[in-house]
């Protein structure tokens, strides 16, 4: 099937995505928040919500990439490289900034399911380092010569929403246990900021390396 990727392709791809999904942010901790405060069903649709966003994100990225590569193919490769700027600029922020995850523990009226999902659509159609984010981290992955390059696009962005669902559904099961040891484990959170960092500074090496050849 020619619009998979090759397998070293494949297992970057997957590790770069789980080290995303376990990375706080707004996403997280919208659907985290919602589980404490409305219960799991709420949660769940919260986390849906941003899934269906991450596919809206997907396909607007393919048809706008897909384009680019006909139109020019030194335009993409240009994206790239602002891409592996971007995930430098990403990596650093992780390290100095750290991540954002504050849910809140409160009742309040109850929400219909819809409008949780909506909400989570919301939060991660309208998060602007979601859609940079995405615009220059598929595009890594795939070859401005390559013919089956929007396929190839498209299947990496339904892989990132698959394999963020074992990652954040067990958080919105054990969200008040997960939410707790959080708060009390900076030292993991920084971790897990140190992982992402050293993770997609080894993305934007490649992408700069290999076109230095």
């Amino acid at each position: 099937m020619s619009f998979i990727p090759d397998t070293t392709t494949l297992i970057q791809f997957a590790i770069a995505t789980v080290i995303l999904a376990i990375t706080p942010g707004p996403d997280m901790t919208l659907f985290v928040s919602r589980t404490l405060s409305h219960g799991r069903a709420t949660g769940f649709a919260s986390m849906a919500g941003a899934l269906c966003g991450t596919l809206i994100h997907t396909t607007l990225v393919v048809v706008g990439i897909s384009a680019l590569i006909v139109a020019s193919p030194a335009a993409f490769l240009a994206l790239k490289m602002f891409g592996a700027g971007y995930l430098v600029f990403l990596a650093w922020q992780a390290i100095t900034k750290g991540s954002a995850f504050s849910p809140e523990k409160k009742s309040g009226p109850e929400i219909s399911l819809f409008r949780a999902w909506a909400a989570g659509l919301g939060v991660n159609l309208l998060n602007p380092k979601i859609i940079l984010f995405f615009m220059t981290f598929l595009p890594q992955f795939v070859s401005a010569h390559d013919p089956n390059a929007p396929g190839k696009l498209f299947f990496l962005g339904t892989m990132f929403v698959v394999l963020s669902i074992p990652v954040t559904a067990p958080m919105v099961f054990a969200a008040e246990k997960f939410s707790t040891a959080m708060k009390a484990s900076p030292r993991v959170t920084r971790a897990v900021d140190y992982l992402f960092a050293g993770v997609f500074s080894a993305f934007a090496l490649k992408i700069l390396t290999a076109q230095a050849k």
